[in-house]
């Protein structure tokens, strides 16, 4: 089909949308789709996941069942894991994890899984777009010979590009449409039809000229905030040597109307994009010979920000109590890896549980939006942990409570003044303005 008459089909809305992983990038994904007039076909390989978002319940706390209800009282959505049905959308939109293997090596199992998938029922005039973070390449290097070995050629026969999620979950101010969309294809159709695609659901386009530009525009944004992450990280434990408070240095340096972005330290960094993308550029780099030091140090430090908690915990302990790690009863406030989501992908609270149960400590932890520990491909054995309910009496019986996560829902005043020790990982005890000899940061 020409290119002209695929773009016209987009703008009438005659055109359908196949999303490939329904979790936090490709369901608001389908939601907008759906809302912009879309028809929408969500896969996955999660048998229950299809099922629930069939019943018409979304799965995640920030994307509201109701809009899932309304997707399929319209006949506009629906889920399947049947793959055999790839051959039926227009577009084909790849949203599935990145992660990284034991050895911090890139792991694109999905995305291949997902590619052959494709190709068994690849139709000439489909459009296939990879929204997974990955090294600069992939779409290149990986996918599009996947998809060729069926006789098909890009570009001509079906179109192929690269267009970066970039879904910060929770945040009610950037929706997927308010977003910016960043595509990228290696052949004039297709990123024709890509532009003309993502224009209809999201309110700015950003060309660029390589599917491989796109890939490493996503890679940047991330090492970006990885790097500055990392800086503050460091920062805060120097200064802590100084007596000097790291976020009242920041508060005040972003007063500066010019020169300074504000970072705030943590106990490591959670999600599934900052702490793992770094390590798919420097992986990339070493077939160039290049090294990545800056990245991987600033890598290192942040993942060895809990460990930093853990001996500021086990500082604070001996230093008010007289007492060690081992035996000690500990609350964890926060299992999320950011506030008020309930993601707890890379949370650094699953990996403070693992270092204090190694020391011997007897852990519990609170969080409203994480009633329970689900699977985890790093920590199965935390599977299955569940929140526990906040009391004066229960917070007195913890030997220290670490606030790992400031949830705007939970009661900070009452941890306050009922705990009798607290690590305060987030300044969120200052910022609500709770102060007191029991509070240390960390």
């Amino acid at each position: 089909m020409p290119v002209n008459e695929l773009i016209d089909r987009i703008e009438k809305r005659d055109f359908s949308i196949g999303i490939v992983g329904l979790g936090y990038v490709g369901l608001p994904l389908a939601i907008t789709a759906v809302q912009e007039g879309f028809t929408v076909i969500g896969f996955d390989i999660n048998d229950d996941r299809v099922k629930m978002l069939n019943d018409g319940k979304s799965g995640i706390e920030h994307i509201d069942d109701a809009a899932i209800r309304d997707a399929l009282d319209n006949k506009r959505f629906r889920a399947t894991s049947d793959f055999t049905e790839l051959g039926e959308p227009d577009a084909i939109l790849i949203a599935v994890p990145t992660p990284l293997s034991k050895q911090r090596e890139p792991d694109l199992s999905f995305i291949e899984k997902s590619a052959h998938s494709i190709a068994e029922t690849l139709r000439p005039g489909q459009l296939v777009v990879l929204e997974s973070t990955t090294w600069p390449g992939t779409t290149n290097e990986v996918v599009k010979p996947i998809l060729e070995r069926t006789g098909l050629q890009q570009g001509s026969d079906f179109f192929l590009a690269f267009s970066p999620e970039r879904e910060d979950p929770g945040n009610a101010q950037f929706d997927t449409k308010a977003i910016p969309k960043v595509v990228g294809a290696d052949d004039e159709n297709s990123l024709d039809i890509v532009q003309a695609l993502y224009g209809a659901l999201v309110q700015q386009i950003v060309p660029v000229s390589s599917a491989k530009t796109a890939e490493a525009v996503k890679l940047t944004e991330n090492i970006f905030r990885s790097v500055n992450i990392a800086l503050v990280n460091e920062l805060k434990v120097i200064y802590e040597k100084m007596d000097v408070d790291v976020w009242e240095v920041i508060d005040a340096a972003k007063s500066k109307p010019f020169g300074f972005m504000p970072f705030y330290p943590g106990p490591g960094l959670g999600g599934h994009c900052i702490p793992i993308d770094p390590f798919y550029l420097s992986w990339k780099a070493k077939e160039f010979e290049v090294a990545t030091r800056f990245i991987e140090l600033a890598g290192e430090i942040n993942t060895n920000m809990p460990q930093h908690v853990l001996e500021r915990l086990a500082w604070a302990l001996d230093t008010r109590f007289s007492r060690g790690l081992n035996g000690a009863k500990i609350l964890i406030v926060g299992m999320a890896y950011k506030k008020n989501v309930d993601d707890i992908r890379e949370s650094p609270s699953l990996k403070l549980i693992e270092l204090l149960q190694s020391r011997g400590s007897q852990i519990d932890y609170h969080d409203p939006h994480v009633p329970e520990i689900g699977s985890t491909r790093a920590y199965p054995h935390l599977q299955g942990y569940q929140s526990q309910n906040l009391s004066t009496s229960k917070l007195r019986s913890y030997d220290a409570v670490i606030i790992s996560t400031d949830h705007d829902c939970i009661d900070w005043g009452l941890i306050a003044e009922s705990a009798q020790l607290i690590v305060d990982t987030r300044n969120v005890c200052a910022r609500y303005g709770q102060t007191g000899q029991n509070i240390i940061k960390a």
